[in-house]
């Protein structure tokens, strides 16, 4: 397929439309928790545990069975920003 007929194929699925500019610059940018996991080449075992997070919960999350809430983008957000110091703090504060 050529592009324009990538493009148009895209553009006719009503289920998978391509986001117009104004809609994309509008959509919340939520982490995606299976790429920053593998990112930090752990497990999901090994995810779940380092950061606290209930291991079911982490596998609806990476499922799609559900999205995190605020409080958890934002901890995911911190996660991806500083993952060592988000494990120093929680090492810290099991001491």
């Amino acid at each position: 397929m050529t592009e324009e007929e990538v493009s148009a194929a895209a553009a006719a699925d009503p289920d998978a439309r391509p986001l117009s500019p104004a809609e994309f610059s509008v959509a919340r940018r939520v982490p995606r928790v299976r790429r920053l996991r593998r990112a930090l080449d752990l497990t999901q075992e090994a995810f779940a545990a380092r950061f606290h997070i209930p291991l079911g919960t982490l596998r609806d999350w990476e499922q799609g069975r559900t999205v995190p809430d605020q409080p958890a983008r934002a901890y995911l957000t911190v996660i991806a920003h500083d993952p060592e110091g988000v494990r120093r703090a929680l090492d810290a504060r099991l001491r």
